[in-house]
């Protein structure tokens, strides 16, 4: 071994402490996630509340010794989700903050469901997913995700809300990011409980709009928009956007609803948007586009990879590339006009396509 290979292999440098950093970060990430799993579970960050409270009181609380809640809440001070101001007292972080349920820009029921056993356990069959092109969830419990929720109401409902968390923060940046001046009624297809509509419409007076969703999906919808003000607006419709969508809008907006699907069933639904469109219509598609070569993104909250990955793992989808979505769109009878990325925090990325 010459001289230069042997201290490349043997002499320590600032690459090799961040790669192993990294490799030590990705290989626990898994007790992270358990461990944010149960402070989650146990209502903690609601339990702590503005002011600080003590780790002996908190594991009476929770039936736990004083001293291995106190190991629980080290564990989430290094994470930086509390910190301790003194030995055995705790007070939340402005991250730990964003767990508790009354915290405006919540992430409670997102981090429960991302958390959940149910969630998780699926990962294990990712090599055999991947092979196979099956989805791991419905290996791992023997039916698709969608059906599994309809028979678990309590996990349904923290799924529901799950969404709508991660949809509010592109809902304060979406409805000043596109033209929707120029259309007359939006419908947003399988929007859930209306979260993104009642924003672009309360940001656009003269905009009328539609939620289409399924009955379960659509449960919250009429008190979302009952609460924005919007009941002469905003109306819901229900049915199988698989199926057909009802005539009457002349944008079609689809927001994190194509990467559940495979190629196959994302062109069905895009050609039925193009079927109930008007020859001036748009579909304006609200997702991850991915670079067509691996560039990570250090300002995104979600690495859009191994949200590729989930998808593929929870349902069967995937994440699409701007090629993808041309492809996606020809195939429906439709062109793409326009790719707009959001700002890097949102995610994602606006795919505008007309009618050819």
């Amino acid at each position: 071994m010459t001289e230069s290979a042997s201290a490349g292999l043997g002499t320590p440098d600032a690459g090799t402490d961040d790669g192993r950093r990294a490799i030590m970060q990705w290989v626990f990430g898994a007790r992270a996630t358990e461990t944010v799993a149960l402070a989650v579970r146990l209502g903690l960050p609601d339990a702590i509340g503005d002011g600080t409270a003590r780790a002996e009181d908190l594991g009476r609380r929770h039936g736990f010794p004083p001293r291995q809640m106190t190991r629980l809440l080290r564990a989430l001070a290094s994470l930086g989700l509390c910190t301790e101001p003194s030995p055995g007292t705790f007070a939340l972080a402005p991250a730990g903050a964003l767990l508790r349920k009354d915290h405006p820009d919540s992430l409670y029921d997102f981090a429960r469901f991302h958390t959940a056993p149910q969630t998780l356990q699926p990962w294990t069959r990712l090599e055999s997913s991947l092979r196979s092109g099956r989805t791991a969830f419905e290996e791992h419990f023997g039916v698709p995700l969608y059906q599994y929720l309809a028979g678990e109401p309590e996990l349904s409902a923290v799924f529901n809300a799950a969404m709508s968390q991660e949809t509010h923060r592109t809902a304060q940046t979406l409805p000043g990011a596109y033209d929707f001046g120029r259309f007359r009624t939006v419908m947003d297809v399988g929007g859930g409980d209306g979260t993104l509509l009642a924003a672009i419409l309360g940001h656009h007076p003269a905009l009328e709009g539609v939620l289409f969703e399924t009955v379960e999906g659509a449960a919250q919808a009429a008190d979302t928009f009952k609460t924005a003000g919007l009941d002469g607006r905003a109306t819901v419709a229900t049915g199988d956007f698989l199926a057909s969508l009802p005539q009457g809008a002349d944008l079609f907006l689809i927001k994190s609803v194509l990467h559940n699907w495979d190629d196959e069933h994302a062109t069905t639904i895009l050609r039925n948007c193009r079927a109930a469109m008007p020859a001036h219509g748009r579909v304006l598609i609200v997702e991850v586009v991915l670079p067509e070569k691996a560039a990570p993104d250090d300002a995104a909250e979600l690495d859009p990879y191994l949200k590729d990955l989930q998808m593929q793992v929870l349902v069967g989808g995937r994440e699409r590339t701007r090629t993808d979505f041309d492809q996606l769109c020809a195939a429906a009878g439709l062109t793409v006009t326009d790719v707009v990325p959001l700002p890097p925090h949102i995610g994602f990325s606006l795919v505008e396509a007309a009618p050819n």
